[in-house]
């Protein structure tokens, strides 16, 4: 059984498209594909059928991670009961998938930089009215968080299956 994993941000063309293609990235590299069901919406929908923000791609591209496939959708109430892990970009997005959630799937919502190393935010910045280095920010901080959400899953994997 597949471990269901979907990134939240405000419109889903930066930082979850980003969070998707990264993690996907990392999960291909470390032989985990089969293991994992990965996806990213907004919970907003602002830019449904979107492709990402061209600056993302762009950045994202220069680090190996391919985002040009993807296209923004609006995160609803199915998706917090459908996916195991549903992870925060920030904290107003956070807070707005805690409105749409009910008690039995709560918990399943979590800060995306919670899962990172020694990192010095708890949130993945919005980079959209930034420049170039938000943007190269955003990849740093998600690379980072990446890392750590998949030992996280590949460890509770593990656990449940002793």
């Amino acid at each position: 059984m597949k471990v269901k994993v979907l990134f939240v941000c405000l419109g889903n063309i930066c930082r979850s498209p980003t969070a998707e293609g990264v993690f996907t990235h990392l999960v291909k590299q470390k032989g985990h594909e089969d293991l994992l069901e990965i996806d990213s919406a907004g919970t907003h929908a602002y830019h449904i059928g979107v492709s990402p923000d061209q600056r993302s791609q762009e950045a994202a591209k220069r680090r190996g991670v391919e985002l040009g496939h993807l296209r923004g959708r609006k995160a609803n109430s199915e998706d917090l009961d459908y996916y195991d892990y549903v992870i925060a970009m920030d904290h107003e997005n956070y807070d707005n998938l805690q409105e749409i959630s009910t008690e039995s799937n709560r918990h399943k919502i979590k800060m995306f930089m919670s899962f990172a190393t020694n990192a010095d935010h708890d949130e993945v910045p919005d980079p959209y009215y930034g420049g170039e280095k938000g943007f190269e920010r955003v990849l740093d901080l998600v690379e980072n968080a990446s890392k750590g959400l998949l030992e996280r899953i590949l460890d509770s994997q593990l656990k449940n299956s002793i």
